[in-house]
């Protein structure tokens, strides 16, 4: 069967919809095969072959042609024919051979040119044939394209409901431990500024709100680490005082290096005094690199440089100590990851860390479009060519006529009337310690213990300012504040002051933006700030309390050609420090002094470590003693 359509759209396809003996081409070669040889078929299909097929057909046909009109005229001639016969006969000879030459030309042409259009569409068939193949290759090659897309985001979508759940958790876990810290490390505020509190225990305060605060920055680490993956931590650029902060910054591990009989050495010379960069994560990256200095160097020391050329800054921190493996360097800023060296570097009874300063610092540092890079070099215990390089670099543009923030004198009151301010927490020990702290300060506090109160409250009554926690029974912070927006209650300025730290950096749909957020445990500095933002209060600087124990001084260690209690007595001194208990280490060094007065030098340092509870200081001293005395 023929198909009509395609034979009126394509003249070119050689009836390929016939079936092969119904075509012309293949009965006239069945028919040759037919009447020659078998050893003349393969010369059939050549070029030279159709020609001579070809001028088979037309040379005797032309003949036959000419031999026609030959007799016509002869016929017309009559009587004459027989004596013109001759050169008539002559002269169709010669028109035949002529027209055999032009028909061979001919012939030969037609032949070439129909090869050359079988070439042509066999190439065409060719090219078609593989375009086929490409777009079906293209297809297979879009469906598994297709599927692997689908793959790729059915894995996406279980990374981001792993990341969510992993935020969730540290976000919940974040707030559980927040809570009771804003207790311990407000209540340690509360008790810090009692001026009539004995030295002893204004020490044991200050190692409370130590340990808080460090507990605190752990937590705040790992939120970091949350918020920066999930890219929510945002910088604040402001008017930073470098060389001052690098001074303060100096001045604290100063004190550590010596206690450890190190060596710090600093130049910050080349810093700009005021430059634009946010001087908490700043502050953050170099305090994590000169703390592990410190911490994992037993001996030599440990240098602090800083460079600034165009705008760009360059921090160097270089250490002696046991030095970072090769294996171990493509990891060390991994969370969690710690060096083999690390716990017997940073000596007996201290802590390895966490494994999380380094990478903070390292994606802090991207985040502010800085590098960080290591070297680091693994030689002898104590030799010479061991220790670890960090160098960052960061572009701090310098300032020129601006002025930077100075610290906050201390705040005792404010002038003009009284405010009222509302706290609204479902934790009393809270509310609580906000009233006392807020009271002191001449504010009138009131309190509700969920949001259904506050709203009951703010019926009939006019406040302020709001203070207001997330986390309640009931309707929740956010809820409360939507309902407060709502029935248009109030139109006081509110904050809200939560433990879920992980909700500040969050889009809301109540207007309360990153500044409005104050984190717990409070820092009273931050929420005096906003208050008296929004307030504007006019803040009166409090009178230094005369009766404030000045700080101790960092003890160093023990002078070594001091005379040593017995053996015997610091055996019972290293069990009562492994006990942890206060007292009876203060007691027994007591004792041992009035017992052997000569060793008062020695024991010195280690009575002002124990008046601050640095129980892990002593264990080394201690140890050390030890092994001199069973040597000698």
């Amino acid at each position: 069967p023929i198909c009509s359509l395609c034979c009126s759209l394509d003249a070119r396809c050689h009836d390929l919809c016939k079936p092969e003996p119904a075509r012309a081409r293949w009965q006239l070669s069945a028919a040759l095969r037919r009447l020659t040889p078998p050893a003349w078929w393969p010369q059939l299909e050549t070029g030279l072959g159709r020609y001579l097929l070809l001028m088979a057909v037309v040379a005797p046909l032309l003949a036959v042609l000419l031999a026609l009109l030959y007799q016509a005229e002869l016929r017309q001639l009559g009587d004459a024919a027989t004596v013109l016969a001759p050169t008539l006969r002559a002269g169709f000879i010669k028109a035949y051979c002529a027209l055999l030459l032009v028909a061979g030309v001919i012939g030969w042409w037609l032949v070439l040119t129909q090869i050359s259009r079988r070439v042509a569409q066999e190439e065409s068939n060719r090219q078609t044939e593989a375009l086929v193949k490409e777009i079906e290759s293209h297809a297979r090659t879009d469906e598994e394209l297709q599927r692997a897309k689908r793959a790729a985001d059915d894995a996406r979508r279980s990374a981001e409901a792993a990341n969510q759940a992993k935020t969730r958790y540290v976000s919940a876990i974040s707030h559980e431990l927040r809570t009771p810290l804003n207790s311990i490390l407000g209540y340690a505020q509360l008790l810090d500024e009692d001026a009539g509190m004995p030295p002893h225990r204004q020490h044991a305060v200050g190692v409370i709100r130590r340990g808080g605060e460090h507990l605190l920055s752990l937590i705040e680490g790992t939120l970091d680490i949350a918020r920066i993956e999930g890219g929510k931590l945002t910088l604040d650029p402001r008017p930073m005082h470098l060389r001052d902060s690098l001074q303060q910054i100096v001045s604290m591990f100063e004190l550590q290096a010596c206690a450890k009989g190190l060596r710090f050495e600093h130049d910050v010379s080349a810093a700009p005094g005021l430059v634009r960069a946010d001087e908490r994560r700043l502050t953050q990256i170099l305090i994590n690199l000169l703390g592990n200095a410190v911490k994992f160097t037993a001996k030599g020391g440990v240098q602090f440089r800083v460079s600034h050329v165009r705008g760009m800054a360059v921090f160097e921190v270089q250490d002696s100590g046991p030095g970072i493996a090769a294996d171990e360097t493509p990891r060390i800023f991994e969370p969690f990851s710690r060096g083999a060296h690390a716990s017997a570097a940073a000596g007996p009874g201290t802590a390895g860390g966490t494994g999380l300063g380094l990478t903070i610092a390292k994606m802090l540092t991207d985040l502010m479009g800085g590098e960080m890079t290591v070297s680091s070099r693994v030689a002898a215990p104590g030799a010479p060519d061991s220790g670890t390089l960090f160098r960052v670099r960061l572009f701090l543009p310098a300032l020129q006529g601006v002025h930077g923030p100075r610290p906050a004198p201390l705040r005792g009151g404010y002038s003009g009337p009284r405010r009222r301010v509302l706290v609204v927490d479902n934790e009393e020990v809270d509310r609580t310690l906000l009233s006392r702290r807020l009271g002191g300060l001449g504010f009138e506090v009131l309190q509700a213990a969920s949001g259904q109160a506050a709203l009951a409250l703010l019926h009939e009554t006019r406040v302020d300012a709001i203070l207001l926690d997330l986390a309640m029974p009931g309707i929740d912070g956010w809820e409360t504040l939507r309902a407060l927006r709502r029935q248009a209650l109030s139109d006081a300025p509110v904050a809200i002051v939560s433990a879920n730290a992980f909700d500040k950096g969050l889009d809301n749909d109540a207007g309360i933006t990153p500044a409005d957020f104050i984190t717990k445990p409070v820092r009273m500095d931050e929420l005096l700030d906003w208050l008296g933002a929004q307030l504007g209060l006019q803040w009166q600087t409090a009178a230094a309390s005369p009766q404030a124990p000045a700080a101790l001084p960092t003890p160093g260690r023990p002078p070594a050609e001091a005379p040593r209690p017995a053996k015997a007595q610091l055996r019972a001194l290293q069990d009562m420090v492994n006990l942890g208990y206060p007292r009876g280490v203060q007691r027994l060094l007591d004792d041992m002094q009035a017992a052997q007065p000569e060793a008062a030098d020695w024991l010195a340092p280690l009575q002002a470590l124990a008046r601050n509870f640095d129980f892990d200081r002593m264990t080394p001293w201690i140890q050390d003693a030890l092994h001199t005395s069973e040597a000698d």
